[in-house]
């Protein structure tokens, strides 16, 4: 039953993912769906891909460019329109929702009046309750039906703007917002504003927008472990169809994560459907998600969070990951990926019971580990390596720090006098021993930066080594306004005692 992966890149990347692949896809994961297609993906552009199965069960195998529903995927193109219109000002997230839906004008928490914004709601914090197995059955339910239904009152389970609570019926709201600045139907927006501008020609919201000729995975369900299938008809299409409904290829989705990843790089993709500033928004946490409920035995988080339209997870080896998963009856997607890297992964599986999320997300941490992929590219200020170098200077040569007080703020010798740090590098020197006077040269002993204003560098000892940080103030002329210097551990790039974090994978750009 195994998947057949084919290596459409060369180089160390696609043996990564191949790898990655291979070990993941077993027997016991591919039996659970029909057909399924995984791909790993590198700024846009699939490097390997491991496709099984038979989409409809009808002897035609599955395909690279199979068609599949990823289902809550689409939250994140909905997202995406929203705050294109937000960019133009036709929209305004943080205005009552009730100005666009007037339906929401009664919705009330206990005996208070709720005032919720569109921002709540695209961001799951709009304190509806959690909603997907009803959400599942009532995507096809027209919007006339939706309407007299949240007219008759929608009552909230946590205040507005306060907790997570997953809600499709919340989010389906700045789908109606969008239909009341534009006039149209919200899925016609979201092609003519973001699908057809990034060229992504085989996403579609209906299956019937699909020709006899598409080769368009069917669903199925399976109580049994894949023991046995029954054929799953595609869920309708109608008012809720903004938050789940649009079918897609590995390639559109690829593209999809690569124009949104890449707002994060020095060079973003071309920002005229979406400027870079407003895709850096929806993939930065808005809404706080319990570690508790995102856990995996392979990967330890510092953090987790929905941004618009999109959940945001701060992995502690590989900081930032970016993803949504997907799931209706008789379908399983997911994306995820890494800003940094520019890596991702996308699976999709013709069951629900197929667990794409837990695949990609396996399949995304084996590639960056055996990538030893960056958590993060820092360039800093010149002004912070030009300080971290003479401050380098100035230790090394046994000189008092006062010998740079032009580069310090006026706090740096209060919070530490000289003669209190000059003791404590002594006392440190004694234990790592005298600087070595073989040392590479400073630009090749920086370690890490956890932004622009901020260094760590290590100085080589007799006996072991040093680690220094520097933290610099943001001014027209940046000054040094902490300075440490900390016998360093084992390994030589931390200091002892100091837990793992994912800034220590923080790779400094020049």
């Amino acid at each position: 039953m195994s998947a057949t992966t084919a290596q459409t890149g060369t180089g160390a990347l696609a043996r990564h993912a191949r790898d990655a692949l291979d070990e993941r896809l077993d027997d016991a994961t591919l039996r659970r769906a029909p057909a399924s297609v995984a791909a790993v993906v590198e700024s846009g552009r699939v490097v390997a891909v491991a496709a099984h199965g038979d989409p409809r069960r009808d002897s035609s195998p599955t395909r690279r460019g199979t068609v599949f529903r990823i289902a809550s995927m689409s939250k994140s193109f909905l997202a995406a329109t929203a705050l294109s219109l937000r960019d133009e000002g036709l929209l305004d997230l943080h205005a009552p929702a009730a100005d666009y839906v007037p339906e929401l004008a009664g919705t009330r928490f206990g005996d208070h009046d709720a005032r919720l914004t569109l921002d709540a709601l695209l961001s799951n914090r709009g304190g509806l309750a959690e909603d997907n197995p009803w959400g599942d059955e009532n995507l096809g339910s027209s919007r006339t039906e939706m309407a007299a239904l949240v007219a008759a009152g929608v009552p909230l389970a946590a205040q507005p703007a306060t907790e997570y609570h997953y809600s499709n019926l919340g989010i389906s709201f700045v789908g109606r917002a969008i239909e009341a600045v534009t006039g149209r139907d919200v899925e016609d927006v979201v092609r003519e504003r973001v699908l057809n501008p990034l060229g992504l020609r085989d996403t579609r919201p209906d299956a019937r927008l699909y020709g006899d000729d598409d080769d368009l995975a069917a669903g199925f369900r399976t109580f049994d472990d894949g023991l046995t299938f029954t054929p799953e008809p595609y869920v309708g299409s109608g008012a809720l169809a903004c938050i789940g409904s649009l079918f897609s290829t590995v390639d559109d989705v690829a593209t999809w994560m690569h124009f949104l990843g890449s707002a994060f790089d020095d060079a973003p993709a071309d920002g005229h459907v979406l400027a870079a500033a407003s895709r850096r928004e929806m993939q930065t946490v808005r809404t706080l998600i319990p570690t508790s409920e995102r856990s995996s035995p392979a990967r330890e988080l510092e953090g987790a969070g929905y941004g618009y339209g999109l959940v945001v997870e701060h992995d502690r080896r590989f900081g930032r990951v970016v993803l949504h998963a997907g799931g209706l009856p008789g379908f399983s997607s997911h994306m995820r990926w890494h800003p940094a890297a520019g890596i991702g992964v996308v699976v999709f599986g013709n069951s629900d019971a197929f667990g794409a999320g837990a695949i990609a997300g396996d399949v995304l941490h084996g590639v960056l580990t055996r990538a030893d992929a960056p958590a993060a590219i820092v360039r800093p200020w010149a002004a912070t390596l030009a300080a971290a170098a003479r401050l380098d200077a100035v230790l090394t040569e046994g000189r008092p720090l006062s010998a740079a007080s032009e580069l310090l703020a006026r706090n740096v010798l209060r919070d530490v006098p000289d003669e209190v740090r000059s003791r404590h590098i002594s006392q440190a020197l004694a234990e790592a021993g005298p600087v070595r006077t073989d040392a590479a040269p400073f630009a090749e002993r920086v370690l890490s930066a956890s932004d622009r204003s901020t260094l760590r560098w290590v100085v080589p000892c007799e006996s072991g080594a040093l680690v220094c940080d520097l933290r610099m103030i943001g001014l027209r002329e940046p000054l040094v306004q902490e300075f440490t210097v900390q016998v360093a551990d084992a390994a030589g790039v931390k200091p002892r005692g100091e837990t793992p974090r994912a800034t220590d994978h923080y790779r400094v750009a020049p």
